[in-house]
């Protein structure tokens, strides 16, 4: 099981110590590859609970873990192209900090300790910031402290609450500890009013590193001036992963007594994102600050459907899949558009169809898919949450659900038309920077996993959604 921990560690140090340029790359693209390979011998061989059953792997830890490495692979074969591309920047921080984030991001998912897990977070805080830089003008250093400040005030937050869930268990017969399972067993003896209060800090904690609105304030800057790669992984990867701490600390508070509570929270957080997605997306003229507007709509969306529970539950864990890969197919194409066209405001860029014959259909494609059109996959997840809303009675819910999503649809419709048809601007085009098997491969290559999940949905994948939900009334 520290397997996947420990080899992008290393691999980090070894990037971090190559002289050339062209060295570092491959690094990164087999650290990728032999966490995939770890990751694929957990699903043939379930590994034992270690370190005293802090790093277990649960069903929900699975399903984010999975979808991570894939999403992070897919990222090191794209990194391929795109730093040959930027030979002139220096990749020594970007790559090993890349690999650094991916061995945090296998702990947040591994771990059943809460304090270990707000550790492991907080560490994919700090490799992060560093990587929205990598452009080193005014503006990405600006998005990079103001990504550092908003979630190191998050995180603190949420070690508030950990402090508070860990007073709801000391008092006499409590566990006295911060494995969720010992959180969980003795659920009916833990201090209400401390987990309540507990839930209250690590919702606006974690709910910041998901970008739940209001929390959201660093995601427009960080994914506007970030690469593509980095606004992939924090999209599809680390608010994925904020959302799974959230979830042990929703199924903690459901043992306690306190799941009306949180899930009425979690309801009204998931609402209001999709409210604030639909206002800001309407005329965007910066298609990556769009995209940081859908990601605040579907971290919405998850944090709806958790709080639903029943047959939504399930669809929000379908949820995390199929937003994660097309996640992925959207910034990874978006970052191509914004590199052939030397912007991204919808003034300057159009034709990207004509431009780039892949990258711009497969960003077209993107769109659909991320706004819920049959038949990729998060169709059927969506499909999968409004039902679980009408079938528990949360009509006014489903109602606002599909409302937001047909004003979404139209303003992000608006802007990905824009950019895509129409002929190109006749200045300013360097075939160089057209489309490559590198980095038109991995989006490609998503966009049809994406697809696959819209059409057949492997039993044992459908098994582990419920598996997971299960764990907080679904």
């Amino acid at each position: 099981m520290l397997f996947p921990v420990a080899l992008p560690l290393i691999l980090a140090a070894i990037a971090f110590a190559l002289p050339g340029q062209r060295q570092r790359p491959p690094v990164l693209l087999a650290g990728a590859a032999l966490h995939s390979l770890g990751v694929l011998l957990f699903w043939l061989r379930p590994p034992a609970p270690q370190l005293d059953g802090w790093l277990a792997l649960d069903a929900p830890g699975k399903l984010v873990l999975t979808v991570t490495s894939l999403l992070f692979l897919a990222c090191a074969v794209y990194a391929q192209g795109y730093l040959e591309r930027r030979i002139d920047r220096d990749n020594r921080v970007f790559v090993g900090g890349l690999l650094v984030l991916l061995s945090a991001m296998t702990v947040v998912a591994l771990s059943q300790h809460l304090g270990l897990l707000w550790v492991a977070i907080e560490i994919t805080t700090l490799s992060t910031a560093p990587l929205i830089y990598f452009n080193h003008n005014a503006l990405s250093l600006e998005a990079a402290w103001k990504y550092l400040l908003v979630c190191s005030l998050g995180i603190a937050l949420a070690l508030l609450g950990t402090f508070f869930l860990a007073l709801s268990s000391a008092g006499p017969g409590g566990p006295h500890s911060l494995l969720v399972s010992d959180l969980v067993s003795a659920g009916p003896m833990l201090s209400r009013p401390w987990v309540r209060a507990a839930f209250v800090f690590l919702l606006v904690g974690y709910g910041t590193k998901m970008g739940l609105a209001p929390l959201h304030s660093w995601k427009p800057d960080a994914y506007g001036e970030a690469p593509g790669i980095l606004g992939a992984i924090l999209s599809g990867g680390v608010t994925s992963l904020a959302f799974l701490a959230l979830v042990r600390i929703l199924h903690v508070s459901i043992a306690a007594g306190e799941g009306r509570f949180a899930r009425e929270s979690l309801v009204g957080m998931g609402l209001l994102s999709m409210a604030l997605a639909a206002v800001f997306m309407v005329g965007q003229r910066d298609f990556k600050r769009m995209l940081a507007y859908s990601s605040v709509e579907h971290m919405g969306i998850l944090a709806l459907g958790a709080g639903l529970g029943g047959a939504a539950a399930s669809g929000a864990f379908f949820h995390v899949v199929a937003n994660g890969l097309t996640k992925g197919v959207l910034f990874l194409a978006a970052g191509n558009i914004h590199r052939a066209f030397g912007s991204k405001l919808t003034d300057r860029v159009r034709g990207a169809a004509v431009r780039l014959p892949l990258s711009g259909p497969l960003f077209l494609a993107g769109f659909l898919a991320i706004t819920g059109s049959p038949p990729f996959a998060p169709f059927f997840s969506e499909l999968a949450i409004l039902n679980g809303a009408f079938l528990g009675g949360h009509t006014v819910v489903g109602g606002l659900f599909l409302a937001f999503l047909a004003v979404i649809f139209v303003g992000m419709g608006t802007t990905v038309l824009g950019v895509v048809q129409g002929e190109p601007p006749e200045d300013g085009w360097n075939p160089a920077l057209g489309d490559s098997p590198l980095t038109a491969g991995p989006p490609l290559a998503l966009m049809a996993g994406v697809l696959v999940l819209g059409l057949w949905v492997p039993r044992g994948l459908m098994a582990l959604f419920d598996s997971a939900a299960s764990l907080i009334g679904g």
